[in-house]
C-alpha cells in the first residue's frame, strides 16, 4: 500500500472514531437530561404530599449611633463590642460597618404653616447649607412642605441646585398637616434601599387632624425610616408652644432610631450641622433572625455594649420592625 493510501485510511479512521465519540457524548447527554428531568419531577417541592419548609432569611439592618456621657460621638467600636437581640433572644451579627458609605435617601420636610412663618427665611438658608454639606453623588434628597396640605416640591434627586430652587418656592398655608407629612414621606421612602431618613423642621403642632400620631409612627416603622426632628420653638418660653406636639416628635425620633434637636435663638445652622454629623457616624448592624418568636407581627430590637457600664454610652437604634404583610391603609 502506498503512502497516499495509508494517509487516507488514517483520516478515515479518525473520522469514524470522532463520529463514535460524538454519538456516545450525545447519548450520555440525553441520559443526563432524562435523569435531571426525572429528579425535578420527583423533587420534594413538586410533591403535593410532602410539606415544604420556608425559612425567613430577611436581613434586618439596624443603624446605630453611640455617644458617651458628654454627648460626644464614640467611634472605633468593633463588631465584638456590640450585642443585638430580638424579642429578648440574642442574634448573631452578620453584617457590620462603621461610618457607612451606604447611600442615603432623605426627605426634608419643612413646616410652612402660620405658626412658624416668621422663621421661614432662616429655615430655607439653613436647609440650603445642610443639603450642600451632606449630599454626595450616591445620595438622593426629596423636598416636602406641609401646612394645610402636604406638597412634594422636589422629587428624589442628587442635584443640590434643584433643592435650592424648591426651597425658594415654598408658599405655606394656615394649618399644619404634620402627621400627614410623616405618613406620606415614609411611604415615599419605603421602597428605597439603603438608609432612609426623614428630617422634619417644625414647631411640633398638628392641626389638620387627618392622620393620627399612631398611624404616622406605624408607617415610619414599616418603612424603616429614621426620623430626625428639628423643633423650632417660639421665642418666648411658653406662649404659643405646643408641648404635646414637641413630645410626640421626641418620641417619634426615639422609636425610629433618629434624634431630635431644638433650634433656639437662631440655632438652625447648629442643629443641621449636628444632624449631618450624626448621619455620618452611624454603625450598621445586620442580622438574620433565628429562633424568632411565633405569632408576633412587631419584633422588638435591643442593642447593647456588654463590656461597658449601663450608663457609659447612649445607644440609639430603632425599636423594632413589622414582620407582617398588612401595611396601613393608603392616605
Amino acid at each position: 500500500m502506498n503512502r497516499l493510501h495509508r494517509g487516507w485510511l488514517g483520516i478515515l479512521s479518525l473520522c469514524i472514531l470522532a463520529s463514535g465519540a460524538a454519538g456516545a457524548f450525545a447519548q450520555r447527554s440525553q441520559e443526563i437530561s432524562s435523569q435531571q428531568t426525572a429528579a425535578t419531577a420527583n423533587a420534594p417541592e413538586n410533591d403535593p404530599n410532602i410539606p415544604v419548609l420556608h425559612v425567613n432569611v430577611k436581613l434586618v439592618n439596624v443603624f446605630t449611633n453611640v455617644t458617651d456621657a458628654t454627648g460626644a460621638i464614640v467611634g472605633g467600636l468593633s463588631k465584638e463590642d456590640f450585642e443585638i437581640s430580638e424579642d429578648g433572644r440574642t442574634q448573631r451579627i452578620a453584617v457590620f460597618e462603621r461610618q457607612s458609605e451606604i447611600p442615603l435617601n432623605l426627605v426634608l420636610a419643612i413646616d410652612t404653616s402660620g405658626s412658624v412663618r416668621k422663621d421661614l427665611p432662616l429655615e430655607q438658608e439653613a436647609a440650603r447649607k445642610f443639603v450642600h454639606a451632606l449630599l454626595r453623588s450616591q445620595d438622593q434628597i426629596s423636598l416636602l412642605e406641609f401646612s394645610t396640605q402636604v406638597r412634594q416640591v422636589v422629587g428624589f434627586t442628587n442635584q443640590a441646585s434643584r433643592i435650592d430652587r424648591g426651597l425658594s418656592s415654598l408658599r405655606g398655608g394656615p394649618a399644619t398637616a404634620l402627621y400627614d407629612a410623616i405618613f406620606l414621606a415614609s411611604q415615599n421612602l419605603q421602597p428605597k434601599s439603603g438608609r432612609k431618613v426623614l428630617v422634619l423642621v417644625t414647631d411640633g403642632g398638628d392641626t389638620a387632624e387627618n392622620v393620627t400620631y399612631a398611624e404616622a409612627l406605624e408607617q415610619a416603622e414599616r418603612g424603616e425610616v429614621m426620623v430626625y426632628s428639628i423643633i423650632d420653638v417660639p421665642i418666648t418660653a411658653s406662649a404659643g408652644r405646643d408641648t404635646g406636639g414637641e413630645h410626640a416628635l421626641i418620641t417619634l425620633a426615639e422609636q425610629t432610631g433618629g434624634k431630635y434637636f431644638y433650634a433656639n435663638a437662631g440655632g438652625l445652622d447648629k442643629a443641621f450641622a449636628q444632624l449631618s454629623e450624626d448621619l455620618r457616624t452611624q454603625y450598621l448592624l445586620g442580622y438574620y433572625p433565628v429562633n424568632q418568636m411565633p405569632g408576633t407581627s412587631f419584633h422588638r430590637i435591643r442593642v447593647t455594649i456588654p463590656r461597658a457600664a449601663t450608663d457609659a454610652f447612649d445607644i440609639r437604634f430603632r425599636s423594632g420592625y413589622f414582620n407582617d404583610s398588612a401595611p396601613p391603609a393608603e392616605r
